[in-house]
């Protein structure tokens, strides 16, 4: 029998190296069931912890700070939900009509995962919160980050027996992109580097990127490339010269999707030690990121490492840049049509573990 969830399921932080703002304001709440514990911030909707149980103890299947306070400035987006925009807009803008929308560049001359002060870096007000649920609400006012219209995100985190469910809605008052991402660093338990780590995914195509990771417009086939996850392959095998992936795969059918269809299973991770993860949503592709400049110094949870190729992120999401790609699917969200995304994660033991 686990043990109890905590009461009350809000706490708050008080740490001597957080803002005496941030200490009055930074909340954490603590999820369980028999199978998994979890904890969320209402800063950035950031999942701090997510553990699975295995026999008499714990396992981290995500990478998590120690110190609450480091994820304040973290540029690494651990465990935060991204947006109003995920991944990079080109040269931070965009056009509505014929009006040129300027948006805060926080990469260079690009903008990433929504701006300096995105929705993975803002209070959000919690709405509800028990021992399984948490439902966390945030307003993007007109103008933030650059972004035309008010927009009214809510998200809703909810653990099933051996999963977490992440559904997230937004509703604006004008026409407005929104195209949002989860961006846990999945360790599945191993304190190490992921190169043993397989992805099982049956994306036929990715999308060729500029130097600075926007994305060219084209699509190409992953047959041949190291981008190919269609017979579940180690990342060190995929990647002898240990390059890092940070690329877009594009799941079947996806080129003319709109993200609406029901969740389907997108991918499948597996450990070297029979940990496994598995990945429904209902967007048309994802994110793949082996954490190639994930450096930090500061303390990580347990034994874990804050490492370069110490995790892997998966985020699905509409397609990046897309308000400036004409040929790729639309991420704009009208009063009439909102926003709705989600994911579900499922956590496995005893998979089967094989050699390239």
């Amino acid at each position: 029998m686990s043990p109890p969830c905590p009461t009350p399921p809000t706490t708050l932080l008080q740490h001597s190296h957080l803002p005496k703002d941030a200490a009055q304001q930074l909340r954490w709440l603590d999820l369980q069931n028999d199978h998994l514990r979890m904890r969320v911030l209402n800063f950035g909707a950031i999942t701090a912890r997510l553990d699975l149980r295995s026999e008499d103890h714990w396992q981290p299947m995500v990478l998590g700070y120690r110190d609450a306070a480091a994820y304040l400035g973290d540029p690494f987006y651990l465990g935060a939900i991204v947006g109003r925009l995920a991944n990079r807009v080109g040269g931070a803008s965009f056009h509505v009509l014929d009006q040129r929308i300027s948006l805060d560049a926080n990469e260079g001359t690009n903008q990433l995962h929504g701006g300096t002060a995105g929705l993975g870096r803002v209070f959000w007000d919690i709405q509800q919160a028990n021992e399984d649920t948490v439902e966390l609400r945030y307003v993007s006012v007109a103008g933030e980050n650059g972004y035309p219209g008010r927009a009214e995100i809510m998200m809703q985190i909810k653990l099933s027996e051996s999963g977490v469910t992440y559904d997230m809605s937004a509703t604006v008052d004008q026409a407005t992109p929104i195209n949002l991402a989860q961006h846990n660093y999945y360790t599945l338990g191993v304190n190490g580097d992921i190169w043993g780590h397989r992805l099982y995914c049956e994306a036929e195509h990715y999308l060729r990127l500029r130097q600075d990771g926007t994305p060219t417009g084209e699509m190409a086939s992953v047959v041949g490339s190291r981008f190919d996850y269609s017979t579940g392959r180690s990342f060190g095998r995929l990647d002898p010269m240990r390059q890092g992936t940070d690329t877009h795969v594009i799941f079947p059918k996806a080129a003319v999707s709109t993200g609406a269809d029901q969740q389907r299973e997108v991918a499948r991770l597996v450990a070297p030690n029979g940990m496994g993860l598995r990945v429904c949503s209902d967007q048309p592709g994802a994110q793949i990121y082996t954490a190639r400049h994930l450096d930090s110094t500061l303390a990580a949870q347990e034994q874990q490492r804050l490492r370069p190729f110490s995790a892997v992120c998966i985020e699905p999401q509409g397609f990046p840049d897309a308000v400036n790609q004409p040929g790729f699917p639309s991420v704009m969200v009208h009063p009439d049509a909102p926003y709705r995304q989600s994911l579900t994660l499922t956590f496995t033991q005893g998979e089967d573990v094989q050699n390239d």
